[in-house]
């Protein structure tokens, strides 16, 4: 071998590299993901974070050290992915979320039953983007036009701007969105998946099975259903009228036609009965279908048990992590389980059903439903409001208009505080925290106050999710900026800061979007309208030759 190489062993797979190389680099050559807070390829490495440890073991003695500032050696092995390794990771993140001022999702997001993406529909009512807000809000909700009539509104009841003055009219934003969509020329349809050769049968023409055919037949299944009525619709049809909180027939008949134009079939004047009876039995459909989802609303206990189920006090008993029954094949989701429920949770059980009839069709056991990590700030104090009240783009209470257009519509969604991180799809401190189970409560002591920085230019900074990386200030120092930015102070009260008490503005200048989007946390970020993060990963080795003056 080269004597200007060395031969190392990185989760037994054996590389040959320069020396000088990091472990981190050799196991990014080999493929292997370490990952990686401080860290920036063509930067110097920080070995702050300790996320990027791994266990090193040369000369017969074995030590945890950073991948990202530990060189190779000849004959060094490393184990990146044992439990051992796992565990300080584990740690190392904890610590890191011990002081995390920030929400990863917003108040109004936890309080809708169908978890729906609120405050990126808002962004996208703002600056005029209703398809791309039609399409967030049927990712969550199968009949968001129907809803928004019957919806008791729980959140509006979590917006934060319900503190300060009125919350945010996310119900009639969400009905002028889709009713808006349902008049265009092509309603928005999502696209399905390739046919996956499995059938499912849903009994119950109400809003959980209309929810689960519809996110069941995105996933490439074929879908009938089953109802006594002869049209579809279920509790839905008994809620139409002209009157505050009754379902125009219009809109619901056009959300339904939309489900069924999907490939859907709809077998009306078919109840299911029990197997004492001729006709549609559940014995019937086990056969004939890959899996069956009893969503009939709310039966009698005679009825539940006639059909072979058990049942209890509120419903049929299921497995409430998979909605699974006592028969593997046959799922139950809704008032069939839980009695009589709001139409919000009916259609978000027909979702999560849905994702579990899904996974037990391709891998032969349903997954559980669970909510995605997130990290919580919990109740404001007035000023902190007042601070995230000023990046809004409009504040005040807003009358109700008399009709609703486009405008009206961007003026309302411009209230939203966005409360939730605005670089939740590329924050890697929430990516690896999910991935390696994390408590964000493990070390957590008294939560430090909410600050926010807007900038005119759209840069926001937050300093509560700022984690002491130190990447941004190598960018600007790497890119010879005039300003730049520094570490101010020292021990536990050292902070990122502009020298001079200059703004944020004139440290960054034309790096702004570079550091941005090499933030892993989110700390700097754009207001909506900005430009939009990118990659979390940049390469910069030639950004001095670009920024430079």
């Amino acid at each position: 071998m080269n004597e200007a190489h060395c031969r190392v062993t990185i989760d037994g797979r054996i590389i040959e590299v320069p020396r000088g190389t990091t472990v981190l680099q050799a196991a990014r050559q080999l493929g292997l993901d370490i990952p990686t807070l401080c860290y920036l390829e063509g930067l110097k490495p920080q070995t702050s974070c300790l996320v990027c440890t791994v266990k090193v073991i040369e000369n017969g003695r074995a030590r945890m050290m950073p991948a990202c500032g530990t060189p190779v050696s000849d004959g060094m092995v490393v184990e990146s992915e044992t439990a051992e390794v796992a565990h300080v990771r584990r740690r190392a993140l904890e610590l890191i979320l011990s002081d995390h001022v920030g929400d990863c999702f917003a108040p109004c997001h936890y309080a809708c039953p169908a978890r729906m993406d609120i405050p990126t529909v808002l962004r996208h009512i703002q600056v005029g983007q209703l398809s791309e807000a039609i399409a967030t809000i049927k990712r969550a909700v199968a009949i968001p036009a129907t809803l928004s009539y019957v919806c008791p509104r729980p959140c509006e009841k979590g917006c934060r701007r319900h503190y300060l003055d009125e919350p945010v009219m996310i119900c009639q934003l969400s009905r002028f969105v889709a009713e808006k969509d349902l008049t265009s020329d092509a309603p928005y349809s999502p696209p399905c998946q390739p046919n996956s050769g499995r059938a499912v049968a849903v009994v119950g023409a109400g809003p959980t099975g209309l929810s689960a055919a519809f996110y069941l037949r995105q996933a490439g299944h074929q879908v009938t259903i089953f109802d006594s009525a002869p049209q579809p619709g279920g509790r839905l049809r008994q809620m139409i009228g002209e009157d505050a909180g009754r379902v125009p027939i219009d809109i619901l008949d056009a959300e339904i036609a939309l489900i069924l134009r999907s490939g859907v079939e709809y077998r009306g004047e078919t109840p299911l009965v029990t197997s004492e009876q001729s006709g549609l039995t559940l014995t019937l459909l086990t056969r004939q279908f890959d899996a069956v989802l009893l969503a009939f609303g709310e039966q009698s206990q005679g009825f539940y048990r006639a059909i072979g189920l058990a049942c209890d006090n509120r419903g049929l008993v299921v497995d409430r992590g998979t909605f699974q029954t006592s028969l593997p094949q046959v799922f139950a989701a809704g008032s069939a389980i839980r009695g009589r429920v709001s139409v919000a949770r009916s259609c978000a059980d027909g979702k999560s059903v849905a994702e579990c009839i899904d996974a037990f069709l391709r891998e032969g056991h349903p997954r559980n439903v669970t909510e995605p990590f997130g990290v919580r700030m919990g109740r404001l104090e007035k000023e902190e409001l007042d601070r995230l009240a000023q990046v809004a783009a409009r504040s005040g209470k807003e009358t109700p208009p008399q009709e609703w257009d486009i405008e009206t519509a961007r003026e309302q969604a411009g209230r939203c505080l966005h409360c939730d991180c605005r670089a939740l799809p590329v924050c890697r401190l929430r990516q690896y925290a999910e991935r390696y189970g994390v408590d964000p409560n493990r070390y957590r002591a008294q939560r430090a106050r909410f600050e926010i920085v807007s900038q005119p230019s759209g840069v926001i900074f937050e300093p509560g999710k700022c984690i002491l990386c130190g990447i941004c200030v190598e960018l600007t120092e790497s890119a010879r900026a005039p300003l730049g930015l520094t570490f101010i102070g020292r021990g536990f009260d050292v902070r990122i800061g502009v020298p001079f008490d200059k703004s944020l503005e004139e440290a960054l200048g034309e790096l702004a979007a570079q550091c941005v989007a090499a933030c892993p946390t989110g700390a700097l970020s754009f207001r909506e309208g900005k430009p939009q993060l990118t990659l979390p990963i940049l390469r910069v080795q030639n950004l001095s030759s670009q920024t430079s003056r």
